[in-house]
């Protein structure tokens, strides 16, 4: 197999069965410095970037994120009610009736090791009046930042 930037799906798959083939076709461990650990290596990163591309992880939602942190710790609501104030709060914004606060954002994150991009996720309904999204796409660098990133403001 010619190694190559990886551009379509057919290319994705030869290279995902090529990295299998190495890996079991050979009982001894890869030496990394090797031709073939240099091509396992090298074929990784392709696939790794294909799959960012065009496989994006996407942050789960916030309340998910939560309620299954609590069951993989066999946590109850009244176990982690303190970070939220209460039993009554944490059933609110488990129920979606109220947004995590900053406060229960950090103490998710620092107690239960929730990633805080898993409990940041934004909210999409959170946007600017015309007015002032106009005025930031004229600041130049907020306006390079968003085309650099691929980020589309609205």
């Amino acid at each position: 197999m010619k190694t190559k930037i990886i551009k379509t799906e057919e290319e994705y798959n030869e290279a995902c069965a090529r990295i299998y083939s190495l890996i079991n076709n050979s009982k001894d461990p890869i030496e990394t410095d090797s031709p073939e650990g240099e091509e396992l290596e090298l074929l990784s990163l392709l696939v790794e970037k294909y799959e960012q591309e065009f496989y994006p992880i996407v942050a789960p939602d916030p309340i998910e994120a939560i309620k299954f942190r609590m069951e993989q710790m066999n946590l109850k609501q009244a176990d982690i009610a303190p970070m939220f104030g209460g039993k009554t709060r944490i059933s609110e914004v488990l129920n979606g009736k109220r947004p995590l606060s900053l406060k229960m954002i950090t103490l998710l994150h620092e107690y239960l090791g929730i990633p805080l991009e898993s409990l940041i996720r934004g909210d999409k309904e959170i946007k600017l009046e015309p007015e002032n999204h106009r005025k930031l796409l004229n600041v130049p660098s907020i306006s390079k930042f968003l085309s650099i990133h691929n980020v589309e403001a609205v």
